[in-house]
């Protein structure tokens, strides 16, 4: 255990006196944390609108007036005409514009549904369909408050929407704990995968053979610093992410450092797997990406498993970011315990057993 221990120190030296080592540690995954945090986000603000209202009346300047004060809207001006409409579209200088009918506040009056138009740019298909809810929202709001204050029958089945978990639907409560996962994999390739390789392009890697340390001893000396660092970057970025982003973390600490402790042990293993088969750095850094990726795209991060093909979804099941981003979520979201998580805790201590003695195999067929 000395000789391993030893040999941990050595990795930690190795890292911490190279300074490219260090700016790839620490500094671009916090540089991400916050840049990703802030850019990745379904949530539209200051959407521009145009209004082409046609109705002089008092009900359509009080629904025009919810857009106004509405923080996420910003009018961009008044138009007259259809001709107006194509114009600020197709030069994408509106993402909205809002059609009020001459006949609106009379129908109203009247007793009859107004008619309201929203013509979305429809090329930003997931923008629009974000920003119809917003419009819907607001006109449903109105309709209430109309209903309510003219003394009108309500609707016969009225929708009530509530939210668990995320009352307001904020996309960064559900992005940012993704984030973690996403740069604790990061790191935890990084460091193993290219440990290996190192040691071939220095020429140290021969003297590691003629020492007492046997192979186990030599993946442990080379797994024990990636964990260290694999723990204190993701405790910084759960730091971040409670701390400045204000994503609730409802669960135990317990079932979230078990999960960090059986992902961090399933990418270290892949990144030593990694490095066991390459030769040089270079190539440790390309096939670090080559799994990070498809990884990244096959976790559940910003679209559905369950959307996707039977074959694809049987091919998630080897991704050690899938496991981890549903004991995220649950736990900072949910407040799930370890008890919940048993399933993703298995498939991460399976993915890790099983990528560690492949790394152990191959790194002995190359001393062979």
């Amino acid at each position: 255990m000395i000789r391993v221990l030893r040999l941990a120190q050595k990795e930690f030296l190795a890292l911490l006196r190279d300074k490219k080592s260090r700016m790839v540690l620490i500094v671009p995954p916090l540089v991400q944390l916050i840049v990703f945090s802030y850019a990745a986000t379904f949530d539209l603000n200051h959407i521009s609108y145009a209004v082409w209202n046609e109705d002089p009346g008092l009900y359509s300047r009080q629904l025009l007036a919810r857009f106004s004060g509405s923080p996420n809207f910003r009018l961009t001006g008044e138009i007259r005409s259809e001709k107006e409409v194509r114009s600020l579209i197709d030069n994408r200088k509106v993402l909205l514009v809002l059609h009020i009918r001459s006949t609106f506040s009379r129908d109203l009056l009247a007793g009859q549904p107004g008619r309201v138009e929203a013509l979305l740019d429809g090329r930003q298909s997931n923008t629009a369909m974000i920003l119809m809810g917003y419009v819907q929202t607001i006109v449903s709001d109105y309709n209430d408050d109309f209903v309510a204050r003219n003394g009108l029958p309500p609707p016969i089945a009225p929708l009530e929407i509530r939210a668990w978990y995320n009352p307001n639907l904020k996309s960064r409560w559900f992005i940012v704990p993704g984030i973690v996962g996403l740069l604790t994999l990061v790191v935890s390739l990084l460091v193993t995968a290219l440990s290996v390789a190192r040691e071939r392009e220095d020429g140290t890697f021969d003297q590691l053979l003629v020492t007492p340390l046997r192979p186990v001893d030599i993946i442990l000396g080379k797994i024990l610093p990636g964990f260290v660092i694999g723990f204190l970057e993701s405790t910084a970025i759960v730091l971040v992410a409670v701390f400045l982003f204000h994503v609730p973390l409802r669960g135990s600490l317990f079932a979230l450092y078990l999960g960090i402790f059986l992902f961090t042990l399933s990418g270290l293993g892949v990144g030593l797997m990694i490095s066991s088969i390459v030769s040089t750095q270079q190539q440790g850094l390309l096939g670090a990406f080559l799994f990070l990726v498809p990884s990244i795209i096959l976790s559940g991060f910003a679209t559905p498993i369950a959307n996707m093909p039977d074959l694809i979804q049987d091919l998630t099941l080897v991704n050690p970011l899938r496991y981890f981003l549903v004991i995220l979520r649950e736990v900072f979201l949910q407040g799930a315990t370890a008890r919940i998580l048993i399933p993703e805790y298995g498939g991460l201590a399976l993915i890790g057993g099983t990528s560690l003695l492949l790394a152990g195999h191959f790194f002995r067929k190359r001393i062979g």
